[in-house]
């Protein structure tokens, strides 16, 4: 499926904003809430913890994304 390329370069702007929250509604009904230590690569959302990469998420499978200012 294509991404949408006005909702990657909004996302790819938001991403790099700390003070930004960032909730992901997938297509399958997941929500996925980023945290602070994130960043995209390609076409793919990488969410970090503590031990390294938690989620890979392909922008493909994203439906929608809040965000929050924090």
């Amino acid at each position: 499926m294509a991404i949408n390329p006005n909702f990657k370069k909004v996302l790819e702007r938001y991403v790099n904003y700390r003070g930004i929250d960032i909730v992901l509604h997938l297509k399958d009904g997941t929500i996925i809430e980023l945290d602070k230590n994130r960043r995209l690569e390609g076409d793919v959302v990488i969410k970090n913890g503590k031990e390294g990469i938690v989620a890979k998420i392909e922008l493909s499978t994203i439906q929608k994304a809040d965000f929050f200012a924090a």
